[in-house]
């Protein structure tokens, strides 16, 4: 086996390891919904069956808002696993209203699906890691256990020689290659429904949508000048000036080259010196267009970097499998690096962290420090750049930094920019 194809193989066996952790946490997390909904579902039945008493149109209310409620709150957890749902109108909870509502026709048949298919590929997520583990370290204990306890988490067998303990461990084997080679797969079954139910529907009025969109396309723009400013004031301020004093000083020194040499050769050095400077203000600024160290490095090792130069200890933790979009990639390196700025010159903080992941089509970003918290947007800390930065690829920012600390800034990016 060649080296390119070891480092392939390892690759391929960590992205592996990844997907499956990550599936395994959405089918966990769906678990807790899905026991929720087959608690509403069973309620509705209640309501359904007692309805020709009246009882029914009494608790009717009671599911309708149950029901909302928890589609609701599945939106939000599949968000936070970079699975975005655009969430309708809010639907109605009086029931001659609903039983018209195309929301709430699509919501019953999510919870049905949830509560039943969504509630086994839930507890399949639970028990598998759990199978495997307790299968697959038996040989370790298994003379601990009593003579006639059954030997595998199926409750199969019987252990009385390391054979039957070695069976044991290639059942908990089984489990894992399920998990690692299902597991993905299950999960995205399991979200399934709420992606295609839980979603606005066609006729579903889109004027917030494409005002936030307007909003966004201003913000991107409004951005995009002021980066040119910025460039501008910086070539204007800085290259610029050392270049006329470049020009200057070669002239006074050819002028002076004839009669005065020792003082043409120091004006030549002061020459050299300002040319010097100006060439490394141009790379500063085109460090800052969009820095070389990403296509070299990638965004991990970009962010090394930044947390080595940073003025308090930081530490960086990155996941990230695959490459995202050249913008998105230059948006979260300038939004650590104005994030660290802050925290070195403003904070006061001991230690800070930065944490970046890579998930379902989303990268986001986490720097939290210990310092004194109190960061505002309107204090000229850099923050309102940062927003503008990440609403113009219509990401979401959320800083969290009450008085006394800590401070956590939260950046959510699409990956494809």
């Amino acid at each position: 086996m060649t080296v390119v194809e070891g480092v392939s193989a390892r690759e391929t066996a960590v992205r592996t390891l990844r997907a499956a952790r990550a599936a395994t946490g959405q089918l966990v997390g769906g678990l807790g919904t899905a026991f929720q909904a087959l608690g509403v579902l069973l309620l509705a039945a209640v309501a359904t069956a007692t309805a020709p008493a009246g009882v029914g149109l009494l608790l009717a209310p009671l599911v309708l808002r149950a029901l909302h409620a928890l589609a609701r709150r599945e939106r939000e957890r599949l968000a936070r696993r970079g699975v975005d749902i655009v969430p309708p109108d809010p639907p109605p909870v009086r029931l001659r209203s609903a039983l018209a509502d195309p929301t709430t026709r699509r919501e019953l048949g999510w919870l049905v699906r949830h509560g039943t298919l969504g509630l086994l590929l839930g507890l399949l997520g639970l028990l598998l890691p759990l199978c495997a583990v307790r299968d697959g370290t038996f040989p370790l204990w298994w003379r601990l256990v009593p003579e006639d306890a059954t030997t595998t988490s199926i409750g199969v067998g019987t252990a009385h020689t390391w054979l039957d303990a070695v069976a044991a461990l290639l059942l908990g084997v089984g489990w894992a290659a399920i998990l690692l080679g299902l597991g993905p797969g299950m999960a995205r079954l399991q979200a399934a429904p709420a992606r295609r139910l839980l979603a606005a529907g066609p006729d579903t009025d889109l004027s917030l949508r494409v005002a936030e969109l307007t909003a966004t396309r201003a913000a991107a723009l409004d951005a995009h000048a002021t980066e040119l400013r910025r460039i501008e004031r910086s070539l204007h301020d800085g290259a610029q000036n050392r270049l006329v004093s470049v020009t200057v000083l070669l002239g006074a020194a050819r002028r002076m080259a004839a009669r005065d040499p020792a003082g043409a050769d120091e004006l030549l050095e002061r020459a050299q010196s300002a040319a010097e400077q100006a060439l490394a203000e141009l790379r500063s600024v085109a460090r800052g267009i969009l820095p070389p160290v990403l296509a070299d490095r990638g965004l991990a090792g970009a962010l090394s970097g930044l947390a080595a130069d940073c003025g308090v200890p930081c530490r960086v933790e990155a996941d990230v499998p695959e490459r995202c979009a050249a913008s998105v990639e230059a948006t979260a390196y300038f939004v650590v690096a104005e994030a660290l700025t802050n925290v070195a010159r403003h904070s006061g903080a001991g230690r800070a962290s930065v944490t970046v992941r890579a998930r379902g089509g989303r990268l986001r970003l986490l720097v939290e420090d210990d310092g004194r918290g109190g960061a505002d947007e309107d204090g000229g800390s850099g923050l309102t750049g940062i927003r503008r930065r990440v609403a113009a690829l219509d990401g979401t920012l959320r800083l969290t930094s009450p008085p006394g600390g800590p401070t956590a800034l939260e950046v959510d990016l699409p990956c494809g920019g």
